[in-house]
């Protein structure tokens, strides 16, 4: 059985492209948990606004389980963006014609760990990719 590790959150069924939110998640993972937020919130991407939800849902999943953790202990250690769900809707067009619009949703998954006592990020053996 493997060991837990880390405080998750998941947001499920947000109407946003998973194609347009992988890049914002790009930006903040393996990042301390104050420097993702601040980089979330001064981002004017919709993507950013979901994923800073999730986060901050993580965040207060792991200072609420441990007492002794500090909001300056914590970093992003994964983060998903998972396809959902497409709704299809007919889209009118010239001439009688009509064509699919797929509107996108995603799942979003969000691991926050703790770092290390030095303040250093546990990295796995991806270092140097």
């Amino acid at each position: 059985m493997a060991v837990k590790t880390g405080y998750r959150a998941v947001s499920k069924y947000l109407m946003g492209s998973p194609f347009k939110v992988r890049p914002v998640a790009n930006l903040i993972r393996r990042k301390p948990y104050p420097e993702a937020m601040s980089v979330l919130e001064n981002m004017p991407h919709k993507g950013a606004r979901l994923i800073r939800k999730t986060v901050k849902s993580a965040a207060s999943n792991a200072l609420s389980n441990n007492k002794q953790l500090d909001e300056d202990m914590l970093y992003v250690k994964e983060i998903f963006i998972d396809e959902g769900p497409r709704l299809k809707r007919v889209w009118f067009r010239g001439r009688g014609r009509a064509d699919m619009q797929l509107k996108r949703m995603c799942h979003i998954t969000v691991v926050i760990d703790e770092t290390l006592g030095s303040g250093a990020i546990a990295t796995s053996g991806k270092a140097g990719k």
